[in-house]
């Protein structure tokens, strides 16, 4: 079962073991925190099974606050700009949860490429390394982003999985992996402090879920 999932119930557990010791001053009977947590129980069982998770994802999204999703904003704003200059063909971008699930998509949001361009450019082993370097600059560019904007990055995790998996699919030695890691963010994140003017642009555009298409307008009329 997702983390998200579990947190969810230990939290809506808590809250309910709580109100047993209210219920009686308010003449509820004690069953009905346990059926509550029954129900919730099976509610997020059939979710994880059935919906991978994405029922809670909806919800947990729904409720964060709005400095969480500036956040987001910020962090894919990051990707797309990163992947534009470095020509990586840019699909879609979504910005929540629900965004994302209207797409077709998993998670909580994020920017999707050109699968087919980008499976054609891994089949082409004499340009994978350089393609496996600018890759990696675009998946580290959010955390860079982050990083810029509010000193610190909050996500990423998915990020370092696909780098990961990437240099584990290039025979790059696992001892490696930090280096790499490093490299990229320091690249992504020069990249984003040299072109802010059009980072910042970017991030009004995706703000008003401008098109992909008006978005790469933006930040070619931005650059530097």
């Amino acid at each position: 079962m997702e983390q998200t999932a579990l947190n969810l119930i230990a939290i809506t557990v808590f809250s309910i073991t709580l109100s047993v010791f209210v219920t009686p001053l308010l003449s509820i009977s004690p069953f009905v925190p346990a059926l509550a947590t029954l129900s919730l129980l099976g509610l997020v069982t059939v979710d994880t099974l059935t919906f991978n998770n994405r029922g809670v994802t909806l919800l947990l999204d729904a409720l964060s606050p709005s400095k969480h999703r500036q956040r987001v904003i910020h962090h894919e704003a990051g990707h797309f700009l990163t992947a534009y200059i470095l020509g990586i063909p840019i699909a879609s971008y979504s910005l929540t949860a629900w965004e994302a699930f209207r797409q077709g998509q998993e998670g909580v949001g994020g920017v999707q490429f050109d699968i087919a361009d980008l499976e054609q450019k891994v089949k082409n082993f004499t340009d994978f390394p350089a393609f496996l370097e600018r890759i990696s600059t675009v998946w580290m560019a959010g955390i860079a982003a982050e990083t810029l904007v509010y000193g610190k990055a909050e996500g990423g995790e998915s990020d370092r999985f696909y780098l990961q998996s990437a240099l584990k699919l290039a025979g790059v030695p696992e001892n490696n992996y930090a280096q790499k890691e490093r490299w990229s963010l320091l690249q992504a994140k020069t990249l984003l402090e040299k072109q802010q003017t059009a980072y910042q642009a970017l991030v009004i555009a995706m703000e008003k879920r401008a098109s992909v298409e008006e978005c790469c307008r933006v930040i070619s009329e931005s650059l530097v």
